[in-house]
């Protein structure tokens, strides 16, 4: 299986993310890869980005060394009724919008009955594309009804490569869970490094191995193409303009 896209990364907009848009875009050309998706943290997380910044997500081209730059957002769940701490008219101007639990953003220690509301109702907006590392124990969901809301919904669910190794100790079983649900129901998947450095992007081993072995098709990984991405967020091909990269 062959990922042609970073779908998670964060520049050191995200506070706590140590690489800027030029370089995390020239290792994704490194690295062989057609798109990159900035996917900096809503400003609900301690130290995040301003709402601005994200408005002004249009200054950065759509191409910078070769790369398709897709201007993102990882964006916090905040309450039980699926609301975002984006509102939508900031999601429409964006390439690609992600939506998760973090710690310190107002939803926290809920349960998983409460989790599992709260991320089907988030996926019930169609801004949102994708619900990013679904495996984290800190915040577990009933994996089923994730699976079959996202079926339903055409949302994708992300297998994030960081979770096998830095972050959300004790993810694998989930993860190993979800992608065998995802295989058997033909739900839509992402795949993302997480990274928070440069070195980081790329960097997709454990999850496609995780994909491969539950028997997922590449024709259900959004990234595994450029055409089905593009497809998948509704956008053109647009031409690349050498003036814009850098």
């Amino acid at each position: 299986m062959k990922i042609i896209a970073d779908m998670h990364t964060h520049t050191v907009a995200s506070g706590h993310a140590y690489s800027t848009v030029n370089e995390m875009a020239r290792e994704a050309d490194r690295k062989g890869l057609q798109a990159l998706a900035l996917t900096d943290h809503g400003p609900a997380l301690p130290g995040g980005p301003h709402l601005y910044h994200f408005g002004a997500m249009r200054f950065i081209p759509c191409w910078i060394s070769g790369v398709r730059i897709l201007r993102g957002v990882e964006a916090n769940i905040i309450d039980r009724d699926g609301s975002l701490d984006m509102p939508d008219t900031y999601l429409a101007k964006l390439d690609f919008a992600m939506a998760a639990f973090h710690e310190g953003c107002g939803f926290d220690d809920q349960g998983i009955d409460r989790n599992t509301e709260a991320v089907l109702r988030a996926m019930s907006n169609p801004l949102v594309k994708a619900i990013a590392h679904s495996g984290n124990p800190v915040y577990p969901v009933h994996l089923e009804q994730l699976v079959e809301g996202a079926l339903q919904t055409g949302t994708a669910l992300e297998i994030n490569n960081s979770s096998f190794s830095m972050s959300r100790k004790g993810s694998r079983p989930h993860c190993e869970q979800l992608a065998e649900l995802i295989a058997r129901s033909g739900t839509l998947v992402v795949v993302g490094s997480d990274a928070h450095i440069a070195q980081g992007v790329g960097q997709f081993n454990e999850a496609v191995a995780v994909l491969e072995k539950a028997g997922v098709h590449c024709n259900q990984v959004v990234n595994s193409s450029y055409e089905r991405l593009l497809a998948f967020l509704g956008l053109e091909d647009v031409a690349e303009d050498r003036h814009d990269t850098a």
